[in-house]
C-alpha cells in the first residue's frame, strides 16, 4: 500500500505506554474463540462469551511497555490510514447528502484499556465503541495476524482499520442504533443475524472506503487486495469455529461465514458505491 507523503490523523490518542496490563493467557485469538465457543455450547450468550474473555486477563506487573520500531511504524501506519477514512468519507457524506462526516477518535493501547463501552483487551481485537465514537486498537494485533490467520501487510491492516470506521459510519447514519435495538427484543440466534448483517455492512463499507482511498490517492498496489481478501476469508465464523473446535456451530454466528464477507468487501471495493450495502435486504444465507 502506498502511504508515503500522506498525512497523519489529528484523531489519534496514543495510550500506549500509560494505557495497560499486560495480558497472561496463552493463544493469542484463537484462545479466546475456542473460550467463546464453549461458552455459547453450554448455552451462554454473546454477553457472556465477552465476560469469560475478560475474566481469563491476568494482571501482571512487570516492564512499562517501550514500543520498539514497528511498533512506531505501525502507529504511523495506522494514523494514515484513519486519516484516509477521514478524507473519503467527508467527501462521501457530501456526496451523498448525508450531512457533515464527524470523524470517529483512534486509541493505541497495550494490553487493557477502559472504554466507553466497558473494559475493553486486546484479546478481543480491534473494536469500536459507539458511547464514546471511538475505535480501539493494540498494534500487537497487526503484528499476530500473520502467525494467527496467516495474513499480513499495510493494506490488510487498513481493512481491519477501515472495518471498525464502518461500524462509525453506521452509527453516524442511524444504523447501528437501530440494529442493536432489534437486537435487544429478539432471542439470541435472530440477534446474531442482525450481528452478521452489520459485520458484512461494515465489511462493505471498508471496500468502498478502498475503493475511494486508491481514486484519490492511488493507494493500492499489486497484491493489496488479494491479501486483503484473504485476511477477509480467515475471519468468517465458520474458518474460526473448525479452526478452534472442528466444526461449525451457524446459529452461533455473528460476524458471518468467509464467504460472505470476501463477497461484501469485494463488492465495496469494486463498486466503490456506499448506497449498494444494503445488507438488511438480503434474505439471510444469501450474502
Amino acid at each position: 500500500m502506498r502511504l508515503e507523503g500522506r498525512r497523519q490523523s489529528n484523531n489519534i490518542v496514543d495510550k500506549r505506554r500509560i494505557s495497560g496490563k499486560s495480558i497472561g493467557i496463552g493463544g493469542g485469538i484463537i484462545g479466546v474463540i475456542v473460550a467463546a465457543v464453549i461458552t455459547l455450547m453450554s448455552g451462554g450468550g454473546i454477553g457472556d462469551v465477552a465476560q469469560s474473555a475478560l475474566n481469563q486477563l491476568s494482571q501482571q506487573s512487570g516492564s512499562a511497555y517501550v514500543p520498539d520500531a514497528e511498533d512506531e511504524r505501525l502507529a504511523t501506519v495506522a494514523s494514515q490510514i484513519l486519516a484516509g477514512t477521514e478524507d473519503v468519507w467527508t467527501r462521501e457524506f457530501r456526496q451523498q447528502g448525508w450531512g457533515t462526516y464527524t470523524p470517529p477518535k483512534m486509541v493505541l493501547y497495550h494490553g487493557a484499556i477502559q472504554t466507553g463501552c466497558g473494559q475493553g483487551s486486546a484479546q478481543m481485537g480491534p473494536f469500536y465503541c459507539s458511547a464514546d465514537q471511538t475505535v480501539y486498537i493494540d498494534l500487537d494485533f497487526f503484528k499476530n495476524m500473520e502467525q494467527t490467520i496467516g495474513a499480513s501487510g499495510d493494506f490488510t491492516y487498513a481493512y481491519v482499520i477501515a472495518h471498525e470506521v464502518g461500524h462509525h459510519v453506521q452509527y453516524l447514519l442511524g444504523t447501528l442504533d437501530s440494529a442493536h435495538n432489534k437486537m435487544a427484543e429478539l432471542n439470541e440466534t435472530e440477534a446474531n443475524k442482525i450481528s452478521v448483517r452489520l459485520e458484512l455492512q461494515a465489511d462493505f463499507y471498508a471496500g468502498v472506503w478502498a475503493h475511494n482511498d486508491n481514486d484519490m490517492f492511488g493507494s493500492i498496489e499489486e497484491g493489496d487486495v488479494e491479501r486483503a481478501i484473504n485476511a477477509a476469508s480467515k475471519i468468517g465464523d465458520d474458518y474460526l469455529q473448525r479452526k478452534a473446535t472442528g466444526r461449525e456451530m451457524p446459529e452461533s454466528f455473528n460476524h458471518g461465514r468467509s464467504q460472505w464477507r470476501v463477497n461484501w468487501l469485494s463488492k465495496g471495493i469494486e463498486t466503490g458505491d456506499p448506497r449498494q450495502g444494503d445488507t438488511f435486504s438480503v434474505p439471510y444465507g444469501q450474502f
